[in-house]
């Protein structure tokens, strides 16, 4: 019999009871946020064509005080800027949680998601780069089509694959939870300019004060609360993209239990703020960022510019042949084996909905072209074309299979003596 650290780790396999509904209560609220998000980028495509002129006067609409710290800006920049770093906050409380007490709180468990993230962005950006290398085009999009949109993926997942196994809707948000840090990265470290360091230098001590009062157990909203809008408001104002600070905040919340615990504080925070996030700020900035006119001229420029193009290939190639080919390589080559119950062309259909990219990779076609309106539009149309393109794709390749997914998740579900522990968990026991 083989010795422990010999065995082969199962790789999708059934999840720790605990982790199972902490997942299930943020997935389901993550679904909703998707159908959210849908309808909202929806109600600003029918918006900004029907009623283009209307369209644009509110969106620049422009409110805020302008000293000390220039925030005097436009409904859409507080859309993008202030709400999204809500999103960001909640991602940076999943990250801390997912490396605490998530599936990459040990390196081997890390390893599979990991790699298979990074090879999801890595391949988007290369093909990006090569298309314009070739078409004469614009570099500085490279990013836009290496972002997963967790809550559109969940979303297209609710209505098709209804019945997916909890390993694999959990392995997905794993790997978009690895997918926004570097997302984060690349916005704090390629798309920052102009830095004024007093602005930064506060940001941090304001950064370190958060965290003295967190250690010292200060929870109070009316004293966290304006203080984390005034290290908002003064990253905003150094020239690293405002949405950092959301993430900082995140990573320093702690996620671990202590003793007579039944939640941490980052748990019951991010169980507060998830459906702010994902039924509010996501949304309405969709509904301000997805306004592109949409034409068949437009859409014949979306195939024949470069960086458009790029962004389309980037996410329907990029990412589910990325995807799929980092998670065959880490299995393998690592001591982890797929669930048996599962097979390849089910990661490959998942890759190919992790290939839906929204809510960053707008945002980063903005940051990308901010000289140049008309080209971050195009990539905007993209980012509509290359997204829809993967969830039809991603449909037809899990429609096929949801009968056999239904049939697992009756089996993990089953509570035959009705005490709330699924049968599966009491026979491993």
């Amino acid at each position: 019999m083989a010795s422990p650290s010999n065995e082969r780790r199962q790789f999708l396999g059934l999840l720790p009871l605990p982790e199972r509904r902490f997942l299930a209560d943020a997935l389901r609220t993550e679904t909703v946020g998707g159908v959210l998000l849908l309808g909202a980028a929806v109600i600003a495509l029918i918006w900004a064509n029907v009623w283009p002129h209307a369209y644009e006067t509110v969106r620049g609409l422009t409110f805020g005080p302008s000293a000390p710290l220039h925030l005097d800006l436009p409904l859409e920049a507080w859309a993008q800027d202030g709400l999204l770093t809500i999103f960001f906050f909640v991602a940076g409380i999943e990250l801390k949680r997912e490396f605490v007490a998530g599936e990459l709180r040990t390196p081997s468990a890390a390893l599979l998601p990991v790699v298979a993230a990074a090879c999801g962005v890595a391949l988007p950006a290369v093909l990006y780069t090569v298309v314009n290398a070739v078409g004469d085009g614009h570099p500085a999009g490279w990013a836009i089509p290496t972002a997963t949109d967790i809550a559109f993926a969940l979303g297209v997942l609710a209505v098709v694959g209804s019945h997916l196994p909890s390993a694999l809707r959990a392995f997905l948000l794993t790997l978009a939870v690895v997918d926004d840090l570097i997302a984060i990265l690349i916005i704090a470290v390629f798309y920052s300019t102009g830095i004024t360091f007093w602005a930064l230098g506060a940001a941090f001590a304001g950064l370190v004060l958060f965290w003295f009062l967190h250690r010292r157990g200060v929870g109070r909203w009316w004293l966290m609360v304006p203080l984390g809008v005034a290290v908002w408001a003064l990253m905003h104002e150094s020239g690293v993209h405002a949405t950092v600070a959301g993430v900082a905040m995140g990573l320093i919340l702690r996620c671990h239990r202590e003793e007579g615990e039944e939640h941490s504080p980052g748990e019951r925070i991010e169980h507060l703020v998830r459906p702010l996030s994902a039924g509010f700020a996501v949304p309405v900035f969709a509904l301000f960022a997805a306004g592109v006119p949409v034409s068949g001229k437009v859409l014949g420029e979306v195939f024949t510019e470069a960086a458009p193009l790029g962004v389309v290939i980037g996410l329907l190639v990029g990412k589910s042949v990325g995807i799929f080919g980092g998670t065959w390589l880490a299995a393998r080559y690592t001591r982890a084996t797929l669930n048996p119950q599962l097979t390849w062309s089910d990661m490959f259909a998942l890759s190919t909905v992790a290939g839906i990219g929204f809510t960053v990779s707008l945002l980063i076609s903005d940051l990308a072209f901010v000289d140049d309106p008309h080209l971050a539009e195009l990539c905007k149309e993209a980012v509509l074309v290359g997204s829809l393109t993967c969830a039809v794709v991603g449909t037809l390749l899990l429609k096929r299979r949801n009968r056999y997914y239904r049939q697992l998740c009756e089996e993990e579900d089953r509570d035959s003596d009705g005490d709330g522990i699924p049968d599966v968990y009491q026979r491993q026991g």
